[in-house]
């Protein structure tokens, strides 16, 4: 199996037509700057020996020795070995609240920020474990499914915004829900769901999830994502600068406060834990250190391979083009410099 370690490295190939084209374009502007300057004999004595060919011969050894630097960052590789790797862990749901009210910028440098800042460390401590991410405002929707592939599940928390979710409030139930459902009901995994919200719950049948996750062993952890005195949410125009903040019908600013009373229920509930948020935004790691104490279970497998490095067989190379464009000279042979004096005492 070959791969490149590091492929981000190969976009630099393309620049290899341009170093083509500034050769040509840099040699044709000297031929025609010395043409104009000096003819006949004044521009054979102005270039003297020089060997527009070994010219040539340099620019490519230099362009060579480029492409295999490039190749080289990269980092070839070959895949030698192929190894099973058991994964044992729990699965980790985590329900986002991006609803309008958590862009309040009483935690900095605003709730929803700080959530995604917290989740993406958390996503670092779980290696080893399945998470998944909802995202919900007025509705709630599965921003990405429970997986171990850390990378993918860091771009698509990087994605989720306020406009993740068209439909306005926070649907607290709905999240639960699906977090419910996103579950393997068959695999014999922990599973835990967190909760990130500023707690202000818009549909009110909440019991009910939490039943459906207690019945099941699901563990529910929350933060509330907010000051209990509670924050403006800003308004801000098209080049970032705030103009204003949200108002109701009446011209009132609206202050989003937080509702504790529903997060600490629904831990309580299912043998989880309530957490507020505070501007340090360690939080989930509290949540981590207790996950960290529930048992581990199998869930599956997958296929490692072990490769081996293969730079040097380009870096070696790239080395020796550049020695031998050092040592090459741009100037003519003298047994052709003899050849051309040759022909021109034939021709007098």
């Amino acid at each position: 199996m070959f791969r490149f370690a590091h492929p981000a490295y190969l976009y630099l190939l393309l620049l290899i037509p341009l170093l083509v084209v500034g050769v040509v374009l840099v040699a044709l502007w000297k031929k025609k700057t010395l043409q104009k300057i000096a003819d006949g004999d004044s521009y054979r004595r102005l270039i003297g020996e020089k060997s527009f060919v070994k010219e040539w011969v340099k620019a490519g050894l230099a362009i060579l020795a480029f492409a295999c630097i490039v190749l080289g960052f990269a980092n070839p590789q070959i895949g030698t070995r192929i190894e099973d790797v058991k994964l044992k862990g729990i699965d980790v749901i985590v329900c986002l609240d991006v609803s309008l009210s958590m862009k309040a910028e009483d935690l900095k440098p605003n709730r929803l920020e700080l959530a995604k800042r917290e989740i993406g460390e958390l996503i670092k401590d779980l290696q080893g474990n399945r998470v998944g991410l909802v995202v919900f405002a007025g509705a709630a929707y599965v921003q990405f499914p429970l997986t171990s592939d850390y990378s993918a599940a860091n771009l698509f928390l990087s994605a989720a915004d306020v406009s993740s979710v068209p439909e306005p409030g926070t649907a607290l139930a709905s999240a639960l829900e699906l977090a419910n459902r996103s579950f393997d009901a068959d695999a014999p995994t922990r599973k835990v769901i967190i909760v990130i919200t500023d707690g202000e719950d818009h549909e009110g049948d909440v019991d009910k999830r939490i039943n459906e996750a207690k019945s099941r062993g699901i563990a529910i952890y929350s933060i509330g994502m907010a000051s209990p005195n509670g924050a403006p949410i800003p308004v801000y125009d098209g080049s970032g600068r705030q103009v204003d903040y949200r108002k109701d019908q009446n011209g009132s600013i609206i202050l989003t406060k937080l509702d504790q009373d529903i997060l600490k229920h629904m831990a309580d509930e299912t043998n989880g834990k309530f957490y507020l948020s505070s501007p340090a935004g360690d939080e989930l790691k509290a949540i981590y250190s207790d996950l960290e104490k529930i048992e581990k279970t199998e869930f599956g497998s997958k296929q490692i391979t072990d490769y081996d490095d293969k730079y040097f067989y380009f870096l070696i190379p790239a080395i020796l083009l550049l020695i031998a464009e050092f040592f090459t000279s741009d100037k003519m042979s003298v047994w052709f410099r003899k050849l051309q004096i040759f022909l021109k005492l034939r021709e007098e």
